[in-house]
């Protein structure tokens, strides 16, 4: 059996865009695509070398007090230092049961990728953080170490 299509019941029409109609339209364009920005290019332009200072470590103000590797501490105050050439490093200072000030000090390379930066510390393993704006945020062993930029 054989079946014939008819053709598709088409009516042409001429249509003819009015000059001010065009222009109408191409200023919304404008206004539209002027309007967008790229997010990912405003997270490439972000400078993250300075020093920063450590506020809080999850959610607790610096200084505070701490369980750590089942050690019991108290978190007197941090600084992280960012550089432009790829290198970073963090200072701690910290009480434990002794009464006694450790400070200990780390460092790192980094790679950046927009706002995150992917450290790789000397002799340990590698941790992820982030700058927004003046805040640095940083997971390390669990905990969350929020720093603000000096200056």
């Amino acid at each position: 059996m054989k079946t014939k299509f008819n053709p598709p019941n088409i009516k042409r029409q001429n249509v003819t865009l009015h000059f001010p109609g065009l222009c109408l339209i191409s200023a919304c364009l404008i206004l539209a695509l002027t309007g967008c920005k790229s997010e990912a290019g405003d997270k490439t332009d972000i400078n993250p070398a300075g020093v920063y200072t450590l506020v809080s470590v999850d959610g607790k103000s610096v200084p505070c007090n701490l369980t750590h590797e089942g050690a019991n501490l108290t978190l007197k105050s941090g600084v992280f230092t960012i550089t432009a050439d790829g290198h970073c490093h963090s200072q701690t200072t910290f009480c434990v049961s002794t009464n006694q000030d450790i400070s200990r000090e780390v460092k790192a390379t980094y790679t950046r990728q927009g706002t995150e930066l992917t450290m790789q510390w000397e002799g340990a393993g590698m941790t992820k953080g982030a700058v927004n704006g003046n805040t640095f945020t940083m997971t390390n062993e669990e905990m969350v170490l929020t720093y603000r930029k000096q200056g």
